[in-house]
């Protein structure tokens, strides 16, 4: 099946999907049978395992369940990252795209943005310094807004100047990568006993970074808006 316009112009650039194991692992999904938007539902789940990890890393009191419950959120986080890179290959590539695909490549993304998130924010829950508790879970709320209005200025943009802006500095794979790395240095912070200061500066960092990347595409978008409407008189 051919793949809409629309749904090729909205894929981002990822040097990734040039790999060796990423068209292997594409292949063998499309003849396993997975559909893309199978593929892309499948992100949202295990974006809310990664959510119920997080919110279990910050409840849990035992050295071996916190470092269990960070992990399984690292891991699910990953896994996320690679059912958005997979459903449009299998789409593309292994010729499976479908005339909804672009909803399902879409819609599924803010969910489990949304999810991981506000989850990041709840794994404050269990500090005992009842400031950083205050500050951590709106925090987490506050990027998960961030985030739904980035993909909303793309959507936005791409429907008055034809052209979909992924840039950044603060995309759907930044935001998961500067989580991610929170989430290592809570590893290690829980680890060597120090005060716990990893997932609140990543959500920090999400969310200015996020605005940032709202205002930068918003001021391109103008500029091409009025581009445009000049060209046409």
């Amino acid at each position: 099946m051919s793949v809409p316009e629309e749904h090729l112009a909205s894929r981002r650039s990822l040097k990734s999907r040039d790999t060796r194991w990423a068209h292997a692992l594409a292949a063998w999904m499309a003849r396993c049978g997975l559909t893309p938007n199978a593929i892309s539902v499948l992100s949202v789940v295990f974006a809310a395992g990664a959510m119920g990890c997080l919110m279990v890393a910050g409840d849990q009191n035992t050295t071996a369940g916190t470092l269990g419950a960070w992990l399984g959120a690292l891991v699910c986080i990953q896994l996320r990252l690679l059912c958005n890179l997979m459903d449009g290959m299998v789409a593309v590539e292994g010729g499976k795209g479908s005339p909804v695909g672009a909803i399902y490549n879409d819609a599924p993304d803010r969910v489990a943005d949304v999810l991981i998130l506000v989850g990041a924010g709840y794994s404050g829950a269990g500090d005992p310094g009842v400031v950083k508790l205050f500050h951590v879970i709106p925090m987490g709320w506050c990027c998960a807004v961030v985030s739904v209005w980035t993909a909303y200025l793309r959507v936005l943009g791409a429907s008055l100047t034809a052209k979909h802006d992924f840039r950044g500095p603060m995309a759907k794979q930044h935001r998961m990568a500067v989580l991610s790395g929170g989430i290592l240095i809570e590893l290690m912070q829980h680890l060597l006993g120090w005060e716990r200061w990893g997932i609140l500066t990543a959500l920090t960092v999400i969310f200015f970074g996020g605005l940032w990347t709202c205002w930068r595409r918003l001021a391109v978008m103008a500029r091409e808006v009025e581009a445009g409407a000049k060209l046409g008189k």
